[in-house]
């Protein structure tokens, strides 16, 4: 089964702020996945929408919808669920699966220490 990520921002109007997003996708497409699209939930595009029709375009028999956020907020668990439901209903045969948000991850925890210790070499 040919497995698809569709990374999902908020999205911005300054292009600088939707380049995180767009350097993870790469950096995802680098390590083998064959097919990674990014979008945003508003303010630029592509929406989702778009972006999970690019992964059905390329092949994808399964997309997983991969909120880059930290919590599970309103966007997350009411606007992405949405969002996975419309995808779901445009392109029945494909199957398409919420992951969860970034937040309580313990790699997280790891990259949090590692700006700390950033910061502090700068300040010395």
């Amino acid at each position: 089964m040919t497995t698809a990520l569709l990374l999902i921002a908020h999205g911005s109007r300054q292009e600088e702020a939707n380049a995180d997003l767009l350097y993870v996708a790469a950096g995802l497409r680098a390590r083998g996945w064959p097919i990674v699209e990014a979008s945003f939930l508003e303010l630029t595009e592509p929406d989702i929408g778009q972006g999970g029709a690019r992964c059905v375009e390329q092949g994808a028999e399964r997309v997983i919808l991969v909120p880059y956020f930290l919590s599970a907020g309103v966007h997350v668990r009411r606007d992405l669920s949405e969002a996975r439901t419309k995808l779901a209903q445009r392109f029945p045969a494909v199957d398409f699966r919420l992951a969860e948000p970034l937040g309580q991850h313990p790699l997280l925890l790891e990259v949090v220490a590692q700006r700390v210790r950033e910061a502090n070499d700068i300040g010395a």
